[in-house]
């Protein structure tokens, strides 16, 4: 194969806790308050990361953000030295210093959406931050991803950065957990799947009632622009607003997709049989044969999905063609999705294996195996040109391994994020991961 699907995953970060912070995800608020363990939740991630490494797949890391953002809470009106502008905020604003103590850059499906070089107009392979606008924990996220991006893919003849769109909500982007490419091989030419909850400026299109709609179809407009894509191969659809209002806070929470499959929900989109078929017109103008596995709410309701995340999983192409889907021990143990997970692969179908990852950590902030990971498809030259330094190998996996024993707590709680220390350990833990993984400066206590 001349080119190949890249999974970069998100490194958790020394802050990792459950202070709910991320309404519509049932998960995430279900949890608000439990005790986490940021370095059992590094090292969950990091198995997950290792065992594909050793099926074949090719693997990456993503690095995680200094946290608390202190930086923010400046911009926010408090003062002093480091230590006093925590002690401020933690007094006065305690929800704001959770908010800036999120590790939510662990999940990396939201870090930027990517577009590879066999789709683009100038051939080079599109990186667009997601402004992530809807929620402020995320909101801050961007400008140190861009940075981050930029140290692992610098080749500026192969790879093309764009800032993150404008940070307002008609502009609402949520990156790679509302895209999906389809295609014959990975260095051919393919069809790019944009979903969108809202429409910012057209009204006629519905909106859902509980939670909000956190990508709009502007945005998706927007980033199809600036990477230089054709309109022939490119499909938009609204995710329906009442599987949002049961907590599907995005699109892969209800639909996964790679290669020519896409792997969903009946109650996945509006209009639904529509939007299959222009997927399958568009891809068959490229010589692709598009397959919809589609999941009926007999068998699997929508609330069991979100329960399971069932659709939060990776869905990888083998040497011999055929996928494997990689879900969470959530989903084997809820029975009526474990049973169905068991048809799929003994149906003959393009899935034929089912491999479950403890991810309990992530998955009690509301993220799966599909959150933790941003996929860049990359041609052989590409890969060779990626900072090798981030890459997954044995030698990487024991380093990243001890580095998380020496630098992350085993317990955090909602108290422990007013302690400065936390910020001294957290510095000096990504000091030496920038060596590490070969970043340079890449933070703003680096910058600064």
């Amino acid at each position: 194969m001349a080119a190949y699907e890249a999974n970069f995953d998100g490194l958790v970060g020394p802050t990792h806790n459950y202070a709910g912070l991320s309404f519509g995800n049932v998960a995430s608020t279900g949890n608000q308050n439990a005790v986490a363990s940021p370095r059992q939740a590094a090292r969950q991630g990091l198995a997950k990361m290792k065992a594909l490494h050793d099926a074949g797949f090719k693997q990456g890391v993503l690095a995680p953000h200094e946290r608390p953002s202190v930086a923010s809470l400046r911009l926010l009106g408090f003062a002093g030295s480091d230590a006093e502008v925590i002690a401020r905020a933690a007094k006065e604003a305690p929800a704001i210093l959770a908010a800036c103590c999120s590790a939510s850059t662990m999940w990396t499906a939201n870090a930027a959406t990517v577009s590879p070089g066999a789709d683009t107009a100038d051939g080079r392979v599109h990186f667009t931050p997601a402004n992530l606008n809807n929620k402020f924990h995320r909101s801050i996220e961007h400008p140190t991803t861009g940075r981050i991006l930029k140290a692992m893919f610098a080749d500026e003849s192969r790879f093309a950065h764009h800032p993150a769109l404008p940070a307002q909500m008609h502009f609402g982007d949520e990156g790679a957990a509302n895209h999906t490419r389809f295609c014959h091989e990975y260095d051919q030419p393919g069809v790019e799947f944009f979903v969108f909850g809202q429409a910012a400026f057209d009204h006629r299109y519905p909106k859902p009632a509980r939670f909000p709609a956190r990508q709009t179809l502007e945005a998706s407009q927007a980033i199809a622009r600036l990477h230089g894509l054709k309109d022939s191969q490119v499909v938009y659809a609204q995710q329906d607003p009442d599987t949002i209002d049961l907590g599907v806070f995005h699109n892969d929470v209800i639909s996964v997709g790679n290669r020519n499959v896409l792997f969903h929900h009946q109650k996945s989109f509006l209009q639904q049989a529509e939007v299959l078929a222009e997927l399958d017109r568009k891809l068959a103008a490229l010589g692709g044969h598009f397959v919809a596995i589609e999941v009926p709410e007999a068998e699997v309701s929508v609330e069991e999905a979100v329960k399971s995340y069932l659709f939060n999983s990776q869905l990888l192409s083998k040497s011999d063609g055929k996928l494997i889907i990689v879900v969470p021990e959530e989903s084997r143990n809820i029975p009526r999705v474990w049973t169905y997970l068991d048809k799929l692969v003994n149906s003959g179908g393009p899935i034929d294996e089912v491999r479950v990852f403890d991810l309990k950590q992530s998955m009690q902030n509301g993220g799966g195996p599909a959150c933790l990971r941003l996929r860049v498809a990359l041609s052989d030259a590409e890969l060779a040109a990626v900072n090798p330094a981030v890459l997954m190998s044995d030698a990487l996996f024991a380093t990243l391994n001890g580095w998380v024993d020496k630098h992350y707590r085993d317990r955090l709680t909602g108290e422990d994020l007013a302690d400065p220390q936390l910020l001294v350990e957290c510095r000096t833990a990504l000091d030496e991961l920038t060596q590490i993984l070969k970043l340079g400066s890449v933070y703003p206590f680096q910058l600064a």
